[in-house]
């Protein structure tokens, strides 16, 4: 099996030195680049063509929130993992915003970031549990700040809108999703290839106005199809 091709960013020499290290001592990996900030990132990027970016945030010049944002127009098919030190909301939100599929600290455990790494080269997206927390505070903090004559329709009516929309088939596939499953997991669930699973989910996104992975995850929180403990 071919192994997951990986690029490590990060403007200190130590931490990249570490990273990748300690990804090379790991069955399934291969770091083919490195680069010190987020212009170098997106120049190697476009010439190396990795599966997974881990990106920093924190970087002088370009920093990783901006060269992700480029990076998803210029070569959407490189997925971006923020590896960060900051346990920050503000982070959290902009870097799922800029296209990020998924969100790690540095603080995390050696065993989260190999399990992001392989979660999002399946396609879906990785939230530590404890960061994924601030998707529903803010949806309801929101809710509590929303003027009395603007008030959102309650979950449950609101639920049955966005979802009424759909098909029965563009349902399963995006509690498939929500239930972490890969496009040929679904697929063989439900008697369909994989393709036809990407199709339907594009299409879905398409439907609900989403525009990134992080975006369908949130939606499925919101609606129930994912439950946060």
């Amino acid at each position: 099996m071919k192994p997951i091709q990986l690029m490590v960013v990060d403007d200190h020499d130590i931490v990249r030195a570490g990273l990748r290290s300690f990804l090379e001592s790991q069955s399934g990996f291969e770091v083919i680049a490195e680069a010190r900030n987020g212009e170098e990132a997106i120049s190697i990027a476009l010439q190396t063509h990795p599966d997974i970016i881990i990106m920093d945030i924190t970087m002088p010049g370009v920093d990783g929130m901006e060269a992700t944002r480029r990076l998803k127009t210029l070569y959407p098919a490189g997925q971006v993992l923020a590896l960060t030190v900051h346990q920050d909301k503000q982070y959290f939100f902009e870097m799922l915003a800029a296209g990020a599929a998924g969100y790690v600290t540095k603080q995390s455990a050696a065993e989260d970031l190999i399990a992001a790494i392989h979660s999002i080269a399946q396609g879906h997206v990785y939230l530590q549990p404890a960061l994924a927390r601030w998707l529903l505070e803010d949806y309801r903090r929101l809710l509590s700040q929303t003027p009395p004559e603007t008030t959102p329709l309650p979950m449950d009516a609101e639920r049955e809108r966005d979802l009424a929309i759909l098909s029965q088939r563009e349902l399963q596939v995006l509690e498939g999703v929500a239930q972490g499953l890969s496009n040929p997991r679904i697929g063989e669930q439900l008697g369909i290839s994989p393709k036809t699973v990407a199709r339907h989910r594009e299409r879905i996104m398409n439907k609900l106005n989403l525009h990134s992975s992080a975006e369908l995850v949130k939606f499925a929180i919101l609606t129930g199809l994912i439950e946060i403990r």
